[in-house]
């Protein structure tokens, strides 16, 4: 089986053509190879897919007839990925600016709120308190 179409028929890509295209810009390696797209996978084949900047390791256990449900993906696969490449994920989460780029847009409600906030000062937040 080709191994653009083995890693459709596990669930790795959603489309065919996005693990073709994957294939092709070297993202999916058989056995620590860069391969092309209509390279044949075996059992027994370790295949590493680099997908969301995650190195993903499966083994080959078995040929799937056609896509499988997600239910029967682990008769095919053995995911062995170590899990310290979904432990960098979770620090990208954290690093990451979830809020919208500087300049763009209208302000938000919690942006006016700590606009106000800085241009008050402390001096005014002090009077506040007393009053």
């Amino acid at each position: 089986m080709r191994v653009d179409k083995f890693l459709w028929g596990v669930r790795y890509y959603k489309t065919r053509s996005i693990a073709t295209e994957a294939c092709k810009q070297g993202k999916v390696r058989v056995n620590e190879a860069v391969i092309k797209p209509s390279r044949d996978v075996h059992p027994g084949d370790k295949i590493s897919i680099r997908k969301n900047q995650i190195n993903y390791q499966i083994d080959v256990l078995d040929l799937p007839p056609s896509r499988v449900g997600a239910k029967l993906v682990n008769l095919y696969i053995n995911d062995v990925t170590p899990k310290e490449e979904f432990d960098k994920l979770e620090l990208l989460k954290y690093s990451r600016d979830y809020y919208r780029k500087k300049g763009t847009g209208r302000p938000t409600k919690k942006d006016r709120r700590e606009l106000d906030d800085w241009f008050e000062g402390p001096e005014e937040e002090e009077k506040k308190k007393e009053e």
